[in-house]
C-alpha cells in the first residue's frame, strides 16, 4: 500500500513538471515560434536583432540598451515647438490640435524616445522626428491626409488586422499613420480601437502623438544608427527612396539639418536614401 502511494505521488510530480514545461514552452510559442526563437514585432521567428530586438513579443528577447539621462522636454522647448507650428497658416486645422503639451503627455508612454545613446544621439533623434513630422503635416497644419478618404489603405493580405469596410486607414496625425496593419497594432498598444475607430487619431491629440511615437520607436528608432537617410526609408521609402522622389527626400533633409543646427548637434552622415 505504501509503495502504491509513493508511486502515485511520483506520478503526480511528473505530471506537474510536464504541465509546467508545457506552460513555459507554450508561452513562447503563442505566435508559432519554438521556445528558443524570438517572435518579432511582425510575428516572424528568428534569433537575430530583427527578431529579438525592438518590438520582440516573446522568446529570448534582447534587453534594450539603457536609457540616458536626457530630458526631452528640455530640448523640445516651447520656443522650438512654436518655431515649427508658427509657420502653418492661421486657417490650418492643426493649429488648435497639435501642442507641445499633448506631445509631452504622449511622451510619458515612450520613455526611450530621445534617450538612447549619447546626448548628441538624443538631439539627432529629436531633430529627425520633428523633421519628418514637419514634412508629413506641413508644419503641423494637417491632421489628416489630403484627399485621404478617397484612397484605399486596406491591405487584405494583413489578415491579422481585418479592415472595417466603413472605415478608412489613410494618413492621420503627426507621422500620418496609414494602413490597417499599422492602425491595428497601434490601437492595441496604445489602447484605442484602431481598426473600428481610426478617426480617433484625428480627434484626440494625445493619442495622435502616441501613434507617431509608437511608429517611431518600433519602425524608425532601430535604424537611427544608420543615419537620417535610413529613417526616410523606414517612413516612406517605397515612394521616395532610390530616386523615386528626390525632391521630398531633400525637403526632409533640409528640415533635419535645420533642426540639428537649432539643437546644436552635427547631423551626421548618410542623410539621403
Amino acid at each position: 500500500m505504501l509503495t502504491h502511494t509513493i508511486s502515485k505521488s511520483i506520478f503526480l510530480v511528473i505530471i506537474l513538471l510536464a504541465l509546467q514545461a508545457f506552460y513555459i514552452t507554450t508561452k513562447a510559442q503563442n505566435c508559432g515560434c519554438s521556445s528558443e526563437l524570438c517572435c518579432s514585432q511582425f510575428g516572424f521567428c528568428g534569433t537575430t536583432s530583427d527578431y529579438c530586438g525592438v518590438g520582440c513579443q516573446q522568446g529570448p528577447c534582447f534587453a534594450p540598451p539603457p536609457a540616458n539621462g536626457v530630458s526631452v522636454a528640455e530640448i523640445v522647448t516651447q520656443d522650438f515647438f512654436n518655431g515649427i507650428i508658427s509657420q502653418a497658416a492661421s486657417s490650418c486645422a492643426g493649429n488648435s490640435f497639435y501642442s507641445r503639451g499633448a506631445f509631452l503627455e504622449a511622451l510619458d508612454s515612450y520613455s526611450r524616445f530621445g534617450r538612447v545613446g549619447s546626448t548628441d544621439d538624443s538631439r539627432r533623434e529629436i531633430a529627425a522626428f520633428f523633421a519628418h513630422v514637419t514634412h508629413e503635416t506641413g508644419h503641423f497644419c494637417y491632421i489628416e491626409e489630403i484627399d485621404g478618404a478617397s484612397k484605399d489603405y486596406c491591405d487584405e493580405n494583413a489578415t491579422q488586422y481585418p479592415c472595417n469596410p466603413n472605415k478608412g486607414y489613410y494618413g492621420r496625425g503627426p507621422i500620418q499613420l496609414s494602413w490597417n496593419f499599422n492602425y491595428g497594432p497601434a490601437g492595441t498598444a496604445i489602447g484605442f480601437d484602431g481598426l473600428n475607430a481610426p478617426e480617433t487619431v484625428a480627434t484626440d491629440p494625445v493619442i495622435s502623438f502616441k501613434t507617431a511615437l509608437w511608429y517611431w520607436t518600433n519602425r524608425v528608432q532601430p535604424v537611427l544608427s544608420q543615419g537620417f537617410g535610413a529613417t526616410i526609408r523606414a517612413i516612406n521609402g517605397a515612394l521616395e527612396c532610390d530616386g523615386a522622389n528626390t525632391a521630398t527626400v531633400q525637403a526632409r533633409v533640409r528640415y533635419y539639418t535645420d533642426y540639428c543646427r537649432q539643437l546644436g548637434v552635427d547631423p551626421g552622415n548618410n542623410l539621403t536614401c
